[in-house]
């Protein structure tokens, strides 16, 4: 592991590709004030480093008929159960995105899905039948009020 550290034209180039990673190196040079090729440097640079995993799309899955999201807490059985279900976890399209937590649940996934009928299926079919799983918890999400991606400190 290295020492690295962006510095504040980092944090600022990270800031314009963390709202529209599509966003042309020379609009981000004109307004971090800093060549094109200084940009495309840096970038690469964040991405060796690791800080800059990948990019990707941000889909409404509403307009593609997935309508219903919920959080659903796991318990497990016993802790050192958690990679093998989280192995299985991911077989599962529906889920897309699972946390190890403290507190009552050992998991807190989210499970995008079309319809209850499509989220019960989910759920009793594939979900309840992992080897390590004792119970879950489903909290269906009636809004999401907010999802943004962490505008870094200069």
């Amino acid at each position: 592991m290295t020492n690295f550290k962006p510095d504040l034209t980092d944090i600022k180039i990270l800031n314009l590709l963390a709202n529209d990673a599509q966003q042309q190196y020379a609009e981000i040079g004109n307004k971090v004030h800093v060549s094109p090729a200084t940009v495309h440097v840096r970038v690469k640079k964040l991405k060796k480093e690791g800080v800059i995993k990948h990019a990707q799309m941000v889909i409404d899955y509403t307009k593609l008929g997935y309508d219903l999201a919920s959080f659903i807490g796991i318990y497990l059985m016993q802790s050192d159960m958690y990679d093998n279900v989280v192995r299985d976890l991911k077989k599962i399209n529906e889920v897309v995105s699972c946390h190890y937590t403290t507190g009552n649940y050992s998991l807190l996934i989210k499970l995008m899905c079309k319809d209850t009928e499509h989220l019960r299926k989910t759920l009793h079919d594939r979900i309840q039948k992992i080897k390590g799983i004792s119970r879950t918890e489903t909290m269906i999400v009636l809004e999401e009020s907010m999802n943004r991606v962490l505008k870094i400190d200069e």
